[in-house]
């Protein structure tokens, strides 16, 4: 853990919501790593702002 870091989903949650959401689990575990690293990458540059 890094204080004030998002490290990464918890993918094991986010496949059960696309899956409670009726999305095709394998287009989500596909699609989802990408996602991921772009959503990571975002807030952590919008929480480096806040502490700069």
């Amino acid at each position: 853990m890094i204080p004030g870091a998002v490290l990464g989903w918890d993918m094991g949650a986010a496949l059960a919501m696309a899956q409670a959401l009726g999305i095709d689990l394998l287009i989500a575990a596909e699609l989802l790593p990408e996602i991921e690293a772009v959503m990571v990458r975002k807030l952590n540059e919008q929480i480096g702002e806040g502490h700069g």
